[in-house]
């Protein structure tokens, strides 16, 4: 028994010998080097309460940098917003210039082009003409019309004199015949005289009166046909006048035979329309085929789509500055000229129809029509170029409109239900 637990007591103290002999030993550390009188304590020797304040440095540093990274975007960002609300800029925007397509309201064969592709031309030059053959006849018809008027007009004047002489003597033969019935009547009376002599004085006094008063409305009528007077003149007759306007009109006719420019510009498209082609005045702008195309040289305009939530504060005569593809790099200057009153969606062929099926909301655009400042050394422009406008609005924000967005919202009441 004394044995066994002598064995148990000696187990223990061999297995910590035996862990104690596997492990090597550790070398002792040696010994710290003596700091030179003046020296900076190396890392190795830096206290506790040194490392603590250096990483608390740090960490200073860090928020500080953190700090000011956050108020920088931030000043930057409502610099940015205060500056950016004065500036609207849209690249919905193309050149624009008067442009037409010229004809002619007459149809006829198209004798000779004047003008060739791109050519210069001015106000009042000759573009085209129209055979003028037809409506020079067509006046000749006309004058020859108005003549033969005038001539009728003034053998008018001659017959309601006629008239008038006629009606005085009738007048004579009614008195006659007036003078013989009274005195067949008085035979009648005194049995001096036949019934038969009493019978014709009477008849004949009847006929006298149904002549005269036939030859007195001959003679209205003809007063009427002279225009309601004797003297009237014969140039302000409604048949001369009539005349006159034909003649008017064939001269017209024949005047708009030389198709002239209506403004100052450049010819174009002028090889559909060739010599020997006729020209039918119904359809001749329609198709294209019957006209030559002129754009202005001058006059030019922007007509920027700008949207409906960037009109608050542009006005008219706001200055411009806007830049063209075509010549990158090279500012023009211009002004707001107008603003539509209608969108453009307003003006669609097929209008959206908001009140039915499902409905989106989009934003918006409204033509400005912007004016071109020509500077001396702007290149040329040519209208449907693209370009990017800014408008200078003015307007300034402030701090106060971050707090400020406009009226309060509606609110849903009982009593906005039924109108109240």
């Amino acid at each position: 028994m004394s044995a066994n637990v002598t064995n148990l007591k000696q187990q223990p103290a061999r297995a910590d010998e035996a862990a104690r002999n596997e492990v090597p030993e550790r070398a002792p550390a040696p010994p710290p080097e003596p700091v030179a009188r003046g020296e900076a304590p190396s890392a190795q020797t830096e206290t506790p309460v040194a490392h603590v304040a250096r990483k608390g440095g740090r960490n200073f540093l860090r928020l500080l940098l953190m700090a000011g990274g956050i108020f920088a975007v931030v000043a930057l960002g409502t610099g940015y917003w205060l500056h950016g609300g004065r500036w609207v800029s849209s690249d919905d925007a193309y050149i624009r210039a008067p442009k037409l397509m010229v004809s002619t309201d007459v149809s006829g064969i198209v004798s000779s082009v004047d003008v060739s592709e791109g050519a210069r031309v001015k106000a009042g030059d000759i573009l085209f003409r129209v055979d003028p053959a037809q409506f020079e006849i067509a006046l000749q018809l006309a004058k020859a019309q108005l003549v033969s008027i005038r001539t009728g007009l003034q053998a008018a004047h001659g017959d309601y004199a006629q008239l008038q002489a006629g009606i005085a003597a009738q007048t004579a033969q009614v008195a006659l015949a007036q003078a013989t019935n009274d005195r067949a009547e008085g035979l009648a009376r005194t049995s001096s005289g036949t019934q038969a002599s009493l019978d014709q004085a009477r008849f004949t006094l009847l006929a006298a009166q149904k002549q005269l008063e036939a030859m007195k409305r001959q003679s209205e009528a003809a007063l009427t046909r002279l225009g309601g007077a004797e003297d009237f003149p014969v140039e302000q007759t409604s048949q001369y006048l009539a005349a006159q306007a034909g003649v008017a009109e064939a001269q017209r006719q024949l005047d708009h035979t030389v198709v002239r420019a209506p403004f100052s510009g450049i010819v174009t498209a002028v090889d559909r329309l060739q010599p020997g082609a006729f020209l039918v005045s119904q359809t001749a702008a329609l198709t294209n085929t019957g006209a030559v195309a002129l754009v202005a040289s001058d006059g030019f305009y922007i007509e920027a789509n700008v949207k409906e939530t960037d009109l608050t504060f542009i006005k008219s005569g706001d200055s411009v500055d806007f830049t063209v593809d075509a010549y990158p790099g090279h500012a023009f200057k211009g002004e707001v000229d107008s603003i539509s009153p209608a969108t453009g969606s307003e003006f669609a062929l097929i209008p959206a129809q908001n009140a039915s099926g499902n409905w989106v909301k989009v934003v918006q655009r409204v033509p400005v029509r912007i004016k071109v400042k020509p500077g001396a050394d702007d290149p040329r422009l040519l209208s449907g170029m693209s370009v990017v406008v800014e408008i200078d609005s003015g307007h300034i924000r402030r701090l106060s409109d971050l707090w400020d967005w406009g009226p309060a919202p509606m609110r849903s009441r009982p009593d906005a239900a039924v109108g109240h």
